[in-house]
């Protein structure tokens, strides 16, 4: 098979973090994503919660007005999201799971079974020209319920893979699999949660991975070394697992 050209997504949202723990305007995401993007992003991440404890609704629109590169809006599956989301035009809607008391998203969107109750919102995002991403775990069940409910993109949670250290091996096969019956399907896959310089090169080689999206690590490392820095060494990681 041909390998498509993969991309590096990045997200912001903790530029925001920063922000808010002081109040005020600084550190602003929206420098933050021009940053990436002249630093190499491919594309630009954020994930306007529901308690927006990081980004807002004003950066939303920001963000998209000021970069050149897609928006990837991550949000939950509820009408006050969907309706901002139709107003803000991003290139996707990621769709991700949200419960007030976790820190960062865990695991992947239940998607099988609950097919007839998200189709009628998923439509209206595909209506709008928008991908719609789904962002689940790497199952047989959760792709195919995917696939009948008209994803284009299915974003593969990472987050054991990386943090599972003995059971690694067994986390990155079966995000292997799933890349592969995704994109039999005629889905594109992407991946993403927790990916660092270590752990990125084996699902950077999987060869129907699309796009991986990294951020908390990404942002981290940049206040340390900039973001340029940061973002180079990561596509440097990504392309030696994938060369061209």
């Amino acid at each position: 098979m041909t390998r498509p050209a993969l991309r590096l997504g990045v997200n912001i949202d903790h530029v925001a973090t920063v922000r808010n723990a002081r109040g005020g305007a600084h550190p602003d995401p929206v420098r933050a994503a021009r940053a990436a993007e002249a630093a190499g992003a491919d594309g630009i991440t954020a994930h306007l919660r529901e308690d927006r404890r990081h980004i807002r609704d004003a950066d939303m629109f920001a963000i998209k007005a000021a970069i050149s590169v897609p928006l990837n809006f991550e949000m939950a599956a509820t009408e006050e999201m969907l309706d901002i989301a139709l107003k803000v035009r991003p290139n996707a809607a990621c769709i991700v799971p949200e419960r007030r008391e976790e820190v960062t998203t865990e695991g992947g969107l239940a998607v099988a079974g609950r097919e007839d109750e998200l189709l009628p919102m998923f439509s209206r995002i595909r209506d709008a020209g928008i991908r719609l991403s789904l962002f689940i775990e790497a199952s047989e069940a959760e792709i195919r319920a995917s696939a009948a409910v008209g994803a284009d993109i299915v974003e593969l949670h990472t987050g054991r893979y990386c943090h599972d250290i003995e059971g690694r091996e067994t986390e990155l096969a079966r995000i292997a699999g799933a890349a592969e019956l995704a994109t039999s399907l005629g889905i594109e896959c992407h991946a993403g949660h927790g990916l660092d310089f270590d752990t990125v090169g084996p699902i950077a080689a999987i060869p129907q991975m699309h796009e991986l999206n990294i951020g908390h690590f990404l942002m981290g490392e940049a206040m340390f070394t900039g973001m340029q820095t940061a973002i180079t060494r990561m596509r440097r990681c990504m392309q030696e697992a994938r060369p061209s």
